[in-house]
C-alpha cells in the first residue's frame, strides 16, 4: 500500500497499536485495509467461547463511530472489560490517523 493510503478520506493512514498482552487488557493493531473492504476483524482471545461476538461488536461499533472503513483491526485479549475494549480502539484509531486527538475526547 502507498503512503498515500486513505480511509474514510483520511490520508496518510499508518499501521498503529494500542494495549498489552497483559491480564485484563487488550492489543488492538489498526492496519489499512484494501480499498472497500470495510472493517475486518481479526480476534485472539482467551474467552473467545463465552465473549467473542460481543468483543467483535465492541470493535466494530467503536470503529464505525469514528467512521473508520477499509481496515483491518487485529484484536488479541486477555479478558479486558467492554471500557477497555473501546479505550484500546480508540487510541490505536488516533494513532493510526483515523481520529483526531480532539475528535476522540
Amino acid at each position: 500500500m502507498s503512503n498515500s493510503q486513505t480511509m474514510s478520506g483520511i490520508p496518510d493512514l499508518r499501521s498503529a497499536q494500542a494495549g498489552t498482552l497483559e491480564s485484563g487488557d487488550i492489543m488492538i493493531a489498526v492496519v489499512p485495509g484494501a480499498p472497500g473492504s470495510g472493517i475486518a476483524v481479526q480476534l485472539e482471545s482467551i474467552v473467545r467461547a463465552q465473549y467473542g461476538k460481543a468483543i467483535e461488536a465492541t470493535i466494530r461499533l467503536t470503529t464505525a463511530q469514528y467512521s473508520a472503513s477499509d481496515i483491518l483491526i487485529k484484536a488479541v485479549d486477555r479478558g479486558a472489560l467492554d471500557c477497555t475494549i473501546r479505550a484500546r480502539v480508540m487510541a490505536a484509531l488516533c494513532r493510526a490517523g483515523a481520529v483526531s486527538a480532539k475528535e476522540g475526547i
